[in-house]
């Protein structure tokens, strides 16, 4: 009786034991599992309010890394265009100036202006006023030849000229203006006078028939 009494007193501290163990072992598993908290004493709060710093504008924002320095400057393209331009010009004012000249060429070498040159030296009373040796008056830019005004259009019937006449005793200008009323017909003078520079007026259309003029245009 008193063995089996202590067999089961054995038996039983044993299992207390066990129950020992597994409480530690869960009770630091659980208390592994939270943490721990320690209460320190409070800092007593600010009596002055925190430092506000404000700004005027917004910040800008700075260069990453410092640009390195120029080894040389670039050079400077000059730009082309006024070139261009000038020589467009000039190259536009050459060919203008030189159909001037074929033209005012052309009108000297026609047969209308060569008529007109033989009907002045022949007439009296322009000698009396210009004088000997009339002959159309040269122009310095055209080296010598006179500069002819107006046009001649002979298939359109229409001649209209003026240019200036110089004599020994003086100069004047000269206007001629003819005209055909239809194809086939004969020009018929408008105006054929010459204006000296002293203001004196010469008319020339006793002394020209209006079918010589036109023998000679056509």
């Amino acid at each position: 009786m008193q063995a089996s009494l202590t067999v089961k007193m054995m038996s039983v501290t044993r299992h207390a034991k066990n129950l020992s163990g597994l409480d530690r072992s869960f009770g630091g598993a659980i208390s592994r599992g939270y943490a721990t908290v320690t209460k320190f004493p409070r800092p007593p709060p600010p009596t002055e309010e925190p430092h506000v710093e404000t700004f005027s504008a917004p910040s800008k924002p700075r260069l990453y890394y410092t640009r390195p320095p120029l080894k040389a400057d670039l050079p400077h393209v000059q730009k082309r265009w006024p070139f261009i331009l000038a020589f467009a010009t000039l190259g536009v004012s050459a060919w203008a100036a030189f159909l001037l000249f074929a033209t005012n060429q052309e009108k000297l070498s026609s047969s209308v202006v060569k008529h007109i040159m033989q009907t002045v030296r022949d007439n009296e009373e322009l000698k009396d006023m210009l004088g000997d040796a009339i002959r159309p008056e040269p122009a310095w830019y055209l080296n010598g030849d006179p500069w002819i005004n107006g046009s001649i259009n002979l298939p359109q019937g229409n001649v209209d000229l003026s240019f200036r006449l110089k004599g020994h005793q003086g100069s004047g200008t000269l206007y001629f203006t003819s005209i055909r009323k239809g194809k086939g017909q004969p020009f018929t003078p408008l105006r054929f006078r010459v204006i000296g520079d002293d203001k004196k007026v010469v008319n020339l259309f006793p002394h020209t028939s209006s079918s010589t003029i036109s023998a000679e245009c056509s």
